[in-house]
């Protein structure tokens, strides 16, 4: 099957920093992909080549199997970019800004009325039809601002971290949609900082260090890369003492600011782990399996998010 997106071999560098070395990655329609890692590892870089906003060095970028550079200017009608910064007419009204997008993208006025139509009432945007987008929350302006990306039926759409500034309600109300648009065929390629966005979206992951991909896989298979089972979360009032006591019972420190985490390699019960650290400057202690942010650290190092 044909990927929606293939990079193969991606190189970039600014002045004397190399962003991107050897870069590859595929997604498929249908499927979010994720984009993880620090910050200044390059993911950004890679969206801007997707987006045709820079230019690669060296490498391919194919979209359906054919070359983004020799679609030309006619590969902007085949992706769509949603950034966590709104580029939105703050004066005109939802299907204003909708409609002025659809005119920029050269769709016909009766098509652009009914997609105007189909994105207001996909989005929920209907009740604020009469509403200014300046006087809109910020989670509304983030929602019109990916239908407004999606105005011309791209292949492709780019999610650079679209939750960043929205709150919780909102934030669920636009995973509600991300899960949607894949469901529908659409191929996405996500970056994130949230974890659990990332856990949640994705059926495929893949974590940057150093402009390379260093893992990918399902949230399954990357937890497979965690040399243990469970993860003992602890607070104290003794930070070193209890530090102390843990690695003398051989468990493995994977966080030693607070709270302090430790990864075992088999699993106990809470009532086994509270015995084993029996001691007066334990405040708290809970018990859970692996995460993906476990994952995320055992392959970057610790402080890497």
């Amino acid at each position: 099957m044909t990927a929606a997106l293939q990079i193969l071999g991606l190189f970039k560098q600014f002045g004397p920093l190399q962003v991107l070395k050897d870069f590859c990655l595929e997604v498929q329609s249908g499927e979010v992909v994720g984009l993880l890692g620090p910050n200044g590892c390059g993911k950004s870089t890679v969206l801007n080549l997707v987006a045709q906003v820079l230019k690669a060095d060296a490498g391919q970028i194919a979209l359906m199997g054919e070359p983004l550079d020799q679609l030309g200017s006619t590969s902007r009608f085949r992706v769509g970019l949603c950034s966590q910064d709104c580029a939105l007419y703050p004066d005109l009204l939802p299907a204003e800004n909708l409609d002025f997008f659809a005119r920029l993208y050269g769709i016909s006025k009766f098509q652009r009325q009914a997609r105007v139509e189909e994105l207001m009432n996909l989005f929920g945007l209907v009740p604020y039809a009469s509403t200014r987008v300046g006087r809109l929350s910020g989670g509304w302006q983030q929602r019109l601002h990916l239908a407004v990306s999606l105005v011309h039926r791209p292949e492709l759409l780019i999610l650079d971290e679209p939750t960043a500034c929205v709150d919780v309600a909102a934030r669920q109300d636009l995973w509600r949609l991300i899960e949607t648009l894949r469901a529908g065929g659409t191929a996405i390629l996500l970056t994130t900082h949230q974890l659990d966005e990332a856990e949640r979206l994705c059926n495929r992951i893949a974590i940057m260090k150093g402009g390379r991909i260093i893992a990918q896989g399902s949230v399954s298979q990357l937890l497979t890369k965690v040399k243990g089972e469970t993860i003992v979360k602890v607070k104290s009032r003794d930070h070193d003492v209890t530090l102390a006591r843990a690695q003398s019972l051989g468990w493995r420190v994977s966080q030693s600011a607070e709270p302090l985490n430790f990864l075992l390699e088999h699993a106990l019960s809470l009532r086994e782990v509270v015995v084993a650290l029996d001691g007066p400057e334990v405040i708290s202690v809970s018990v859970q399996g692996v995460s993906l942010e476990d994952a995320y650290l055992e392959l970057l190092g610790e402080g890497a998010l």
